[in-house]
């Protein structure tokens, strides 16, 4: 299925000044699924990691550490790849260890040729959280909202 935000997604992927891509909406809207289209459109090499089942990958995120996080990642994608230009870092449910969104700020500053999609169907509320862990990246990432389907 056609969705209008797989366009955004390729003018984000092939723009000058790439940023870490925030994809927010409701839960079961087709977030992951687009992610996953587009990277197979784009032949993309899609390193998937849901944070939701990969909490392991804790210390790394934490750590604020680029170069143990990619090493985790790539360790648990098990595809035998490295990340590189032909690649697409997808990080679903995010807001399962908020610091990963801190995390973004510095693979944007030390990995700035690395496509990085993060989406999570809770994030609304990690973001509007109060006492949460992280500050609100300015400049660093980039947003979209992907809405339900309709039939019009």
């Amino acid at each position: 299925m056609l969705r209008i935000l797989q366009a955004t997604l390729t003018n984000w992927f092939k723009g000058p000044t790439r940023k870490p891509l925030v994809l927010r909406g409701a839960r079961q809207v087709g977030k992951s699924t687009l992610v996953r289209q587009f990277a197979k459109d784009q032949k993309l090499r899609l390193h998937e990691v849901n944070l939701e089942l990969h909490k392991h990958l804790r210390p790394a995120i934490t750590s604020l550490s680029v170069a143990a996080f990619l090493n985790e990642v790539q360790l648990t994608c098990k595809n035998g790849a490295p990340l590189g230009d032909d690649s697409l870092l997808f990080i679903d449910e995010i807001q399962e260890i908020p610091e990963a969104l801190t995390l973004l700020r510095y693979l944007y500053e030390e990995k700035p040729d690395l496509a990085v999609i993060a989406a999570g169907s809770l994030l609304e509320f990690a973001l509007a959280s109060e006492d949460r862990s992280f500050s609100m990246l300015v400049g660093r990432i980039e947003y979209a909202f992907l809405g339900p389907c309709s039939s019009t």
